[in-house]
């Protein structure tokens, strides 16, 4: 057994697959001094129980990347590390029992073929000819993935770690940690045969990786669910066949079945979702290596019942073993992959639904992370730092028990799950749902989304690909605001004061551009090292070296752990996270400023108040500041106020507005004009899937100013010319609009991806946003972009879309 060194320069909590991994892959990028510590044997939680399918398929763009990576890695790495291993490559059939199923096949074959990853829509008759034992009477087609197949847990767990071993690295067993501390920066990991110190510490303990976060004071959003399968009896039609069967989801039906050898192997993710270690009666065991929890069959009668029915041949034979086993969960179904919120040189790669298929992905991720500092392609989906405080222990259970029962769920454009809701409410949420608002959750903050209008729309969110119940109430709202005046509860940014001596300086120094002036606000965009887009943030500049900086919602720890990370040691200069204390109500619309002018004594005219400028403001009882600027593209305002004023502002314009005709409007007629005005969305068309350049950000970055980071990187992108760039495209009329990650099409070539896509109310088009292959730029270019199986013919405009001079904006 392997001796407990004293140093390493990583060590990797967690013996499962996915530590491993990481192991595995630190070792193939140069770092071979890094240990891993298990507190059993290794594979001995959630790995040597796993049913080890590798699908491909998935509605991510992370999660595709991450498992496509680890289908390919499998056919290599048993011969990589010298290490046999059993990984069947039978393809896979997914059945559609719906029109809407099908159109979600269709996007995801079309995403993934971009991406260079094979697979094809499938007729029942197709689908009979690779699966002749499944009965498709009531099913209108499928989806083949003929990468997909099964693999044995427990040996690419061995061949992870042999592969590390041969390359320097080391694993110790039967080796608990029980506790960590910060020393002289350096992490000492105490365990029962000694302390280890290191530079970089990642938790990969599964399950487990609550009790290991805790010794960081890091609460990890993590419930272990109970999941079955089952394994059948051999089956002689099986055994006479000439070869395995492909492996068969029915995602409507909610299971997998696939062949075992010569029997079949069903499992359900059924609607009893059952979490477990949750109460104080309910204690996770100090240890529950290679345990199971007790078999529930009852719970699988349905499933059971209706594979057998799909499949006919499963009900011929007896069940020989039954696996219910802890599967660990994040509130959104994806792991936690990457920096551990603020905490320095510690990672997390851990709670894993599918570890076994994204053990290879994510162990690159994370060591790009640790090595590099930064992931090749936009990770966030699977950052830990996505949930923030609002990811309490009944918040964690309520997401898992509905992201399992609805694991293979469709998931629409703008569909409002709800479970977890009300984790952060603004003071106007019960006034705006008295008014009939219905809502959307972001980053755990309820927002209104749209308004039904009474005796007119049905107070439900209906789902779809295609234009659905809220369309004409978003129309009436969008318009209102073009011609009256609107008011949106927008509650959630996230907001950092920062001041002190040099903090203008400082922030000079992390920015692609320039500050604003003082009394002055603007966009500053932050570049990685590759100059990748980072972040972007709205700088408000209230003296020399006092400044706002605001930024999405969700972007609360990704922004405050970098803003930290880069403040120099010793510095004057303080970072203070005001999120809590403050809101923002929206006034747009050309009838703002007359209404601004009845609540409050300041003067609003364009002279006194230019656009891009703000000023202190007092409204009733309330002093905070008000900023001429406008997300939706018209005359407009935002007021920022202290959380617990802003009821008595709403109630004020309110009353004061009915004359002009105000209206409250919410964040789909918010998306539909931001989106006519091209306005990026943080994570969706600024993610460092592209870089500040492709982006087509150029205003925002001087290249001539002393070196910021991602500098150098941009220079030499810009020197040898840039391949894609941001571009908003006018589509032809059609049903529904382009959806995120949607082919951009040119004379028979994929030549790009859409970043956001939908209606433009107040031009009368459908838009997408894109990044597109440089040389079909030029505007009046005719592209086709593919939605949902269909080309649609669409041209090349100019940003912004409506009002270009933005003559609404300024006067």
């Amino acid at each position: 057994m392997a001796e407990l060194p004293g140093t390493a320069r990583v060590v990797i909590i967690g013996g499962g697959a996915v530590g491993c991994s990481v192991l595995y892959h630190l070792a193939k990028m140069g770092w071979s001094d890094c240990l891993l510590l298990e507190k059993n044997e290794l594979t001995s939680g959630s790995s040597w129980h796993a049913a080890g399918n590798c699908p491909n398929f998935s509605g991510s763009l992370a999660i595709t990347k991450i498992q496509s990576y680890s289908t390919e890695l499998f056919k290599r790495l048993g011969e990589e590390v010298d290490y046999p291993m059993n990984y069947h490559v039978t393809g896979s059939v997914r059945l559609a029992h719906s029109k809407e199923r099908m159109e979600e096949f269709r996007h995801v074959c079309s995403m993934a073929n971009h991406l260079g990853f094979e697979m094809d829509m499938m007729t029942n008759e197709e689908m009979k000819a690779v699966y002749p034992f499944l009965e498709t009477h009531d099913i209108q087609g499928g989806v083949w993935d003929p990468n997909d197949g099964d693999i044995d847990p427990a040996q690419l767990t061995q061949a992870y770690a042999k592969g590390a071993r041969n390359l320097g690295a080391k694993v110790v067993r039967f080796c608990p940690v029980t506790g960590v501390r910060r020393e002289n920066g350096e992490w000492v990991i105490a365990t029962e045969k000694g302390e280890v110190r290191c530079e970089y510490v990642v938790n990969a303990a599964g399950y487990r990786a609550q009790e290991i976060g805790r010794m960081f004071g890091r609460e990890v959003p993590c419930i272990s669910m109970a999941h079955q399968y089952l394994i059948t009896e051999e089956i002689p039609e099986l055994e006479a066949f000439d070869k395995p069967l492909p492996l068969l989801r029915d995602p409507d039906s909610s299971y997998y079945l696939r062949q075992e050898k010569n029997g079949l192997l069903l499992g359900p993710y059924e609607k009893q979702a059952t979490p477990h270690w949750v109460t104080k009666n309910d204690p996770m065991p100090a240890d529950f290596s290679f345990q199971l929890y007790p078999d529930d069959l009852e719970r699988l009668e349905w499933y059971i019942e209706d594979a057998c029915a799909r499949v006919p041949i499963l009900g011929t034979a007896g069940v020989t073993r039954v696996v219910n086993g802890p599967i660990p969960y994040a509130p959104d179904g994806n792991p936690l992959i990457g920096p551990m919120p603020g905490v320095p040189n510690a990672f997390e790669a851990c709670v894993f639904t599918f570890g076994i298929v994204q053990s290879g992905g994510a162990g690159k991720v994370c060591a790009e992370w640790i090595v590099e500092g930064e992931t090749d392609g936009d990770m966030w989906s699977v950052d830990p730092r996505r949930f923030t405080g609002f990811a309490t222990k009944d918040y964690s259970i309520a997401k898992a028990v509905e992201i399992y029962s609805h694991e293979y769920a469709i998931h629409f454009p703008n569909q409002e799950w709800p479970a977890g809701r009300q984790a952060r409410t603004s003071p106007l949420y019960e006034k705006l749902k008295a008014k009939g608002a219905m809502f959307g959750a972001s980053a755990g903050w309820e927002r209104a989304v749209w308004f039904p209008r009474p005796g007119i729309d049905e107070a439900v969110q209906k789902p779809s690909y295609h234009h659905t119940n809220w369309f004409d109430a978003v129309h009436e709202e969008c318009l209102a605001i073009q011609e009256k005046v609107g008011l949106l509860d927008l509650c959630g940014f996230s907001r950092f004061e920062v001041s002190g001596e040099g903090a203008a300086d400082w922030i000079r120094s992390l920015i692609t551009g320039v500050l604003p002036k003082v009394g002055r606000i603007g966009l500053i965009y932050f570049a990685t090292e590759k100059g990748k887009i980072l972040t972007e943030m709205t700088v408000t500049r209230f003296a020399e070296d006092s400044f706002m900086l605001m930024t999405a919602a969700g972007a609360e720890w990704h922004d405050r752990d970098w803003l930290e990370q880069h403040l120099p040691d010793g510095s004057p200069i303080r970072i203070t996270n005001v999120t809590g204390s403050w809101t923002t109500l929206v006034v747009a619309g050309p009838k703002s400023r007359d209404l601004l002018s009845s609540v409050c004594d300041s003067d609003f005219s364009t002279a006194a108040f230019p656009w891009l400028t703000h000023q202190p403001v007092e409204i009733g009882m309330a002093r905070g500041f008000a900023v001429r600027v406008s997300y939706v593209g018209e005359l407009g305002w935002e007021l920022h106020l202290p959380v617990e004023q802003v009821v008595g502002v709403y109630d004020k314009l309110w009353a004061a507005g009915e004359k002009h005709g105000i209206i409250d409007f919410g964040m789909y007629a918010m998306d539909s004009m931001r989106l006519e005005k091209c306005y990026r969305s943080w994570k969706q068309d600024l993610s460092n899937d592209y870089s500040m350049l492709e982006g087509s950000l150029d205003r925002f970055i001087k290249l001539d100013k002393p070196a910021f980071i991602g500098r150098d990187a941009l220079l030499k992108e810009k020197q040898a010319g840039v391949a894609q760039v941001f571009v908003p495209l006018l589509l032809d009329e059609g049903s529904g609009d382009a959806v995120y990650l949607s082919t951009v099409w040119k004379d028979g070539e994929r030549i790009g991806f859409v970043t956001s896509g939908g209606y433009g109310h107040r031009i009368g088009k459908s838009i997408a946003l894109a990044t597109i292959r440089t040389d079909c730029t030029l505007e009046g270019t005719e592209v086709e972009v593919e939605i949902l199986g269909e080309r649609r013919s669409a041209v090349v405009a100019r940003e912004p879309l409506y009002d270009p001079e933005n003559e609404r904006l300024r006067t």
